[in-house]
């Protein structure tokens, strides 16, 4: 490497990578660096993949060049990452379209680099805290960024490095959890990660801890732990222990896991709040874990207190046959890309509706794609499929609509599990919307179940 770019993997504007041509740079990090990219017009015109977007996010690892010692970190690195991305697919956990690899010798800082075409996002929760420190949709956010969590952790997974820089907010101001490079998958209770995190939301036993051959012993306790830092950061603007260096806030969490220096909330934490961030702060894993169990106790507190709809149970099959949908948080992003940051401006008012919708008083919304349409849950569902044998929020909010917009009473409980029942009511409203009954919801039966009455 150069030494003078500011980026960890400097790749010129209009380089192709497989069908991909680099646009802007996104973010940058000291392992990986991250550009906007779109379908070449000559690969567009040839692709037959529904899903394949025409633009994504290009995640370059340097996994071709370096020493012999940086080379097997970073592969280890980009192993991880790719491994839990082809594994699961969850929604709040950013997709994974497709890896690649440089084969370029005359470029020979390119030559042999991973490359993960991701889900393209507008920015990160970092940019948003950046531009406002305590962002008045903050609670939605946090819920969708635990709900992510649990995700991940009922997938078997640690995540390792939750922390703002590592939460992406899409155009509709969802959020994905990202970053797993750090991730680890449980053996039992434990999983090896490696030996370095991001201290500020590193729990007090794991900032000294001891290290193998097969890295640091991490449990799920801390991600709760980083939760409870990041929830505190986004409701206050404050770390929750004090110092002005992370040094300095890593000596303090030493101190109050020794019991000789206790933790003090900052006073603009709402109440609603306190307890939760208090007990993700439990100051040993044994605590943390008496108090949360699983994340899925975590979750249901945390969605009571930011006032939002409970999500619905998950599933018994694997998270990559599980779909849900977004929960709009309504962020309206502006990217300044170059040597500038990713500014957001964040829209207090959901669109086009006086009040939540509930399921048995479904709202109108605008979507930016299909137009005016009913939701029952601030979903953005319109391209997604669930069909029978799935689960999620997505299966409630059809059946929702099915129940209380078109009056099919025999979609039986609204559970969100996609039964038989469930499959009946479906097919008989595809027959009387002149569909395919096939008994699966897709974009055309999304549109109909949509559009209704007033829209």
């Amino acid at each position: 490497m150069t030494g003078q770019s500011p980026y960890a993997v400097p790749v010129p504007k209009g380089y192709r990578v497989g069908p991909w041509e680099v646009r802007e740079p996104l973010a940058s990090g000291a392992f990986a660096t991250v550009y906007a990219a779109r379908l070449a017009e000559d690969e567009a015109s040839r692709s037959s993949d529904p899903e394949l977007p025409r633009q994504a996010a290009l995640k370059f690892l340097p996994t071709g060049t370096r020493t012999p010692r940086q080379l097997h970190h970073l592969r280890e690195l980009a192993q991880r990452e790719v491994e839990l991305l082809n594994k699961l697919r969850a929604p709040r956990l950013i997709r994974m379209y497709d890896t690649l690899t440089v084969d370029d010798p005359e470029q020979p800082e390119l030559d042999g680099a991973t490359v993960l075409v991701l889900e393209q996002a507008e920015g990160s929760l970092d940019a948003v805290l950046e531009h406002t420190p305590k962002p008045e949709a903050g609670p939605l956010l946090l819920a969708q960024i635990c709900e992510g969590l649990h995700q991940l952790h009922h997938a078997g997974w640690v995540h390792g490095d939750l922390k703002p820089a590592n939460v992406l907010l899409l155009k509709d101001g969802s959020v994905r959890l990202a970053d797993f490079n750090m991730a680890a998958e449980l053996e039992g209770t434990h999983a090896y990660a490696p030996a370095f995190a991001t201290p500020d939301y590193t729990p007090p036993e794991l900032l000294w801890p001891e290290v193998d051959e097969r890295g640091t012993r991490i449990r799920p306790s801390a991600d709760v732990w980083a939760f409870g830092v990041l929830a505190h950061i986004a409701l206050t603007g404050a770390y929750p222990l004090p110092g002005g260096s992370t040094q300095a806030r890593a000596d303090a969490a030493t101190r109050y896991a020794r019991g000789t220096e206790e933790l003090r909330l900052s006073t603009e934490l709402p109440e609603a709040w306190r307890e939760i961030v208090r007990d993700c702060l439990a100051p040993t894993h044994a605590e943390r874990a008496a108090r949360f169990p699983d994340t899925g106790a975590l979750l249901r507190r945390v969605e009571e207190a930011a006032g939002t709809a409970r999500s619905a149970r998950l599933p018994r099959l694997r998270p990559r046959r599980w779909r849900r949908p977004v929960l709009v948080a309504a962020v309206v992003g502006v990217a300044v890309l170059g040597g500038t940051a990713v500014t957001y401006a964040l829209r207090d008012d959901p669109p086009a509706a006086a009040a939540p919708p509930s399921c048995k008083k479904p709202a109108v919304y605008e979507d930016a794609k299909h137009g005016r349409g009913y939701t029952a849950g601030w979903s953005n569902t319109w391209e997604f499929v669930v069909k029978q044998g799935e689960g999620g929020s997505q299966v409630r909010e059809a059946q929702c609509l099915l129940r209380y917009l078109h009056g099919i009473s025999e979609v039986g409980e609204v559970d969100g599990d996609f039964g038989p029942l469930t499959h009946g009511a479906v097919v008989k409203f595809q027959k009387r919307a002149g569909l395919d009954a096939d008994g699966i919801v897709g974009a055309r039966t999304w549109e109909a179940l949509r559009k209704a009455g007033e829209v």
